[in-house]
C-alpha cells in the first residue's frame, strides 16, 4: 500500500509536477517545438532529440506542440532559453532564421503555420507585454517545405536543423 500511495510524484492543481526543494528548473533550456505527423513541422523536435543526445551539462531538452500558455510555462524560471521551431515564410527550405526575442519583435507571420491559435510568436510578444521573458531567449526559425500528413523531413530541412544543432550546442558549451 505504501509504494501505491507513493508511487507517482506529486502533482499541483494544474497537474504539473511539484519539484522537490533538490531540484530547481533548468538555468538553459532548449524547447524544440512540433508534430512529428505534419512531416517538416516536427523539424524542432528533430532537433531536440538531437541535443538531447549530445547530454550538455546543466541543460533541459523538452519537446513541446507549441501551444503558446503551455511554452510561458516551460521557460518560466530559465536563464537562457533556445526554442527550435519549424516556419513557413515563404523563404526557401531549410532556410534559418535566428531571432533574439529579448530585443527583437517576433514576426506574427513566421510562425503562422502552428494549429495553435495562440502560438509561438504570441507567447513570446504576450510574455513580453506581461515581463515574464526569460533574461536570454533566442528563436531558431527553421523554414519547411512540406507540411502535409505523414512523417519525416525533407532533406533542406534535414540539413537545416544538423546545423541548428551544431550552432545551439556550440552556444550553450561556450556558456
Amino acid at each position: 500500500m505504501h509504494l501505491l500511495r507513493h508511487s507517482f510524484p506529486e502533482t499541483d492543481h494544474r497537474g504539473g509536477i511539484i519539484l522537490s526543494d533538490r531540484a530547481a528548473p533548468a538555468p538553459r533550456l532548449v524547447i524544440g517545438v512540433g508534430n512529428d505527423l505534419r512531416r517538416d513541422d516536427g523539424a524542432g523536435l528533430v532537433a531536440a532529440r538531437q541535443l538531447r543526445g549530445l547530454a550538455i551539462p546543466g541543460v533541459a531538452v523538452i519537446e513541446a506542440s507549441g501551444e503558446g500558455a503551455g511554452l510561458m510555462d516551460l521557460w518560466s524560471g530559465a536563464d537562457c532559453v533556445h526554442l527550435i521551431d519549424a516556419a513557413r515564410s515563404g523563404a526557401a527550405p531549410g532556410t534559418i532564421r535566428r531571432i533574439d526575442a529579448v530585443t527583437q519583435t517576433v514576426p506574427t507571420d513566421l510562425f503562422h503555420y502552428s494549429t495553435h491559435a495562440f502560438g509561438v510568436a504570441q507567447a513570446v510578444e504576450m510574455a513580453r507585454s506581461l515581463g515574464m521573458l526569460p533574461p536570454c531567449l533566442v528563436l531558431h526559425a527553421i523554414e519547411g517545405a512540406d507540411f502535409s500528413a505523414g512523417e519525416g523531413l525533407t532533406p533542406a530541412v534535414e540539413q537545416a536543423v544538423d546545423r541548428v544543432v551544431r550552432d545551439i550546442a556550440a552556444q550553450l558549451a561556450d556558456l
